[in-house]
């Protein structure tokens, strides 16, 4: 059975997910249709922008791990992070291609897939333990 503080912990960090998830999409949607960036590589800035405000909300208030050193949080982090973008980058990339879906609805799904299957686990298992 699932705790309340397990259940409480899993949607904070997935309303942090969101905060970062929205700024992490909105960088990409402005670097590729402003700027020009490739869609690959937008995902790559906007998950770097996009994790340095879920990394904060979740060692504060998600997680509640500020008290720990932040060191090896952040090592973990972004370790994390960089497997998040890979997965968001070269599925989106796959989706979009291969199944002639907009990159920015191709993102939106994947997004979800990577947010819940990946980084909650990683974050709450080992970044934020």
């Amino acid at each position: 059975m699932i705790g309340r503080r397990s259940l409480q912990t899993f949607f904070k960090a997935q309303l942090s997910a969101f905060l970062g998830g929205i700024t992490d999409y909105l960088v990409m949607i402005a670097c590729t249709e402003s700027i020009g960036i490739h869609y690959t590589r937008s995902i790559a800035i906007g998950g770097i922008v996009g994790a340095a405000v879920n990394f904060s909300i979740n060692r504060h208030w998600s997680f509640d791990a500020a008290r720990q050193p932040v060191g090896w949080q952040l090592v973990r982090f972004i370790i994390t992070v960089a497997g998040s973008i890979l997965l968001k980058a070269s599925l989106t990339f796959a989706v979009t291609e291969h199944l002639q879906v907009d990159y920015r609805l191709s993102r939106l799904c994947i997004e979800l897939l990577v947010s819940i299957g990946f980084n909650f686990t990683l974050q709450k298992f080992w970044v934020f333990r």
